[in-house]
Parts: structure tokens; sequence; C-alpha cells
């Protein structure tokens, strides 16, 4: 139902309005330890879940429904890819390119 938003979902989406900026300054103080792209990430993904959190007290204003109005869509879906993007670009970060094929379609050695 539009509009109608239940008092424990009302709750738990608060609770999220607090736990993602919490998360977000937890990800900020790692970063902080960090050099390079891996401190850049941590402090775009930071910026990110704080971001995402100010969208659910916007979902309770709006009637608890992430989906309507439009706009609350593409805030929380650019904060999913966002999030998910930089996970992607750390890993590749860590664990390195992948190993290369020969032309007859061995790996190197």
């Amino acid at each position: 139902m539009r509009g109608s938003l239940s008092r424990a979902a009302e709750i738990y989406n608060y609770i999220e309005v607090g736990l993602w900026p919490t998360l977000g300054a937890a990800v900020a103080f790692l970063a902080m330890r960090r050099r390079g792209a891996m401190r850049l990430y941590g402090l775009i993904a930071a910026v990110t879940l704080v971001a995402f959190g100010a969208s659910d007290w916007v979902e309770n204003a709006t009637g608890g429904e992430w989906w309507h109005p439009w706009w609350l869509l593409a805030w929380k879906a650019s904060c999913v890819v966002t999030l998910l993007t930089l996970g992607l670009l750390a890993a590749r970060r860590t664990r390195g390119p992948p190993p290369s094929l020969s032309p007859c379609g061995r790996g190197p050695g």
C-alpha cells in the first residue's frame, strides 16, 4: 500500500539511517590508513554509504517505498552500483591481473 508504513518497518528504516553513515565513518577511518587508489576507493565508499543512509531518511518521509518516487529508486540504485563497482575494483587491485594465455591456449610456463 502506497503511503502506509508499519511502525516496525519505520523503526527498521530509521535504524538504517544511522547504520549506513556509521559504517561509512568506519570505512573512512580505515581508508585514511591506506595509500593511493585504495584510499580513494575507501573514501568514495564512505561518502556513498552516508548518501545511502540519507536515502533511507527520505524513504521514510515519502511513505516507506524505496521504489517510489522514481528518483529515490535512482538514488538508491546509484549507491548500490557505486559500491559494487568499488568492490570489484578493489578486488581486482588486490588479486592483480589475470594470467595471460599463450597463443597456443596454455598458461605461462
